[in-house]
């Protein structure tokens, strides 16, 4: 868990925003189809370049019985850059800690986002595979920073 939140920092002291990119913070809801179980997290973008950003999250499921976790550091693929409707897609690790015990695997996704405003609606969908995969889908607003 050290090792994730150092290289965290490491990635955000070290990512400076492209020209004409700024720098999201947002939240979001979702749902974990394969456990049955909602979630609530935020994320950040910070931008590398008008086509990659990297995309650190975290969600908490809302689980009946002890906690569980999601941590994510991934990069973000903007397919349609300068778009008012934004297709994205990318991957990276993924980290489940629950009840005292953590799980670490790798996710993919993809999402669509309206860059019109300062706020950004989405809609996201998130594989995670981990021993075995799931599948969740979120919906939150970002928005712009600096």
């Amino acid at each position: 868990m050290r090792t994730l939140f150092l290289t965290l920092a490491a990635a955000l002291v070290f990512v400076v925003p492209a020209a004409a990119q700024h720098a999201h913070i947002g939240a979001h809801a979702g749902y974990q189809f394969d456990a049955n179980e909602a979630l609530v997290g935020g994320q950040m973008t910070l931008p590398i370049n008008s086509y990659l950003e990297l995309y650190p999250s975290v969600d908490v499921y809302l689980v009946d019985v002890g906690s569980l976790t999601g941590f994510n550091v991934d990069l973000k693929y903007r397919l349609t850059p300068g778009a008012r409707l934004q297709l994205y897609g990318g991957g990276g690790l993924n980290v489940l800690r629950g009840s005292g015990a953590s799980n670490t695997g790798w996710d993919l996704f993809a999402g669509l986002e309206s860059r019109r405003a300062i706020v950004h609606p989405y809609v996201e969908a998130r594989w995670l595979f981990h021993n075995g995969h799931a599948f969740q889908a979120n919906a939150g607003l970002n928005f712009t920073l600096f």
